[in-house]
């Protein structure tokens, strides 16, 4: 079996698979991500689910995105990432797409911000809160309430999530603080996302 093989034939595969396809069936976007944080809830509390190994080895340097499933009848994608201690993101969107994220293993923190003003590439956001995100929970964003960063809570700890994005996440917006100005500004500039190798 090739070292990618390993990403699309995990045990219970097909459960994760039906809990997604299930949820998208839901016609209005709130509805949709409850259901699917309900269903991502259940897999993770049933553990009939097993992620392939893979997806609990950190990859130095950064938190590592490796693709599970993209469903060509829904369009849909379902992305594990692998944060190693202490990895994390700056403030990020999701291209406007809806996301539902569920923590496999670990804790993720997770903090919140509104965008309060805009002048061009320049963002000033408000923080609205830090929470963390404990094994067997999920979240979701649903734009515009989609600004945030992540980080794994333990020093220690590997921590491990799975996303489920309304399609495929190739690119997105980063936002780094702006030297010049205070005050929570932050500048945009778009980011290339890419994908690990099973290891």
């Amino acid at each position: 079996m090739s070292t990618n093989d390993a990403l699309a034939t995990f045990p219970g595969r097909d459960r994760l698979i039906a809990a997604v396809d299930d949820a998208v069936l839901q016609d209005e976007c709130c509805a949709l991500t409850k259901r699917l944080r309900t269903n991502l809830c259940a897999l993770m509390r049933e553990g009939q689910v097993q992620l392939p190994d893979c997806v609990f080895q950190a990859v130095p340097g950064h938190y590592a995105r490796r693709e599970l499933y993209r469903s060509a009848v829904h369009g849909y994608g379902i992305i594990a990432m692998t944060w190693g201690p202490g990895q994390g993101t700056s403030i990020h969107d999701h291209s406007g797409m809806w996301c539902v994220e569920g923590v496999w293993a670990g804790q993720l923190e997770i903090t919140q911000y509104d965008l309060a003003e805009r002048t061009g590439d320049d963002f000033r956001f408000v923080e609205v809160g830090t929470l963390i995100a404990g094994t067997g929970s999920a979240g979701s964003l649903i734009p515009p309430h989609e600004y945030h960063a992540i980080r794994n809570a333990s020093d220690t700890d590997v921590a491990v999530s799975v996303h489920v994005y309304a399609e495929p996440m190739t690119c997105c917006g980063v936002f780094s603080c702006c030297e010049d100005r205070d005050g929570g500004w932050h500048t945009y500039t778009q980011k290339q996302l890419q994908l690990d190798e099973a290891a």
